[in-house]
């Protein structure tokens, strides 16, 4: 009995691998199908692809590693009495107010796109 447990890691992983394979599989099908035009247009705007939301999310999470970073650096820099709880406290201070000042930039850059979309002549 106590080899079978040895098999579950290896089992486990490959499933979880085949489980991945079968999801990307059927999302490049789907697109394929949008593409194609056979769907419903309700459907059209889950696999739409939008620069403007890439580069904002690549945006949010560089500002929450940079947030996280910077909070480890100042955890560091007080006693090691307090080091812990300074360090977890500053993550989760700086990672808010990093994401918050991305939602500020996210919304305006999105109401200046919007904007500049409304300009636009048909």
């Amino acid at each position: 009995m106590e080899n079978v447990w040895h098999a579950v890691p290896l089992i486990v992983f490959f499933g979880v691998v085949a489980y991945i394979v079968k999801i990307i599989l059927e999302n490049a099908t789907r697109r394929k199908l949008i593409d194609k035009g056979m769907v419903d247009e309700n459907v059209k705007y889950l696999y739409a692809d939008v620069p403007e939301t890439r580069i904002l999310s690549a945006l949010k999470w560089g500002m929450v590693a940079i947030a996280i970073g910077l909070a480890v650096f100042v955890g560091q820099m007080v006693p090691s009495v307090l080091r812990e709880e300074v360090t977890i406290g500053c993550m989760f201070i700086f990672g808010g107010l990093a994401l918050v000042i991305y939602y500020a930039i996210s919304k305006k850059m999105l109401d200046k796109a919007k904007e500049e979309n409304s300009r636009k002549p048909i």
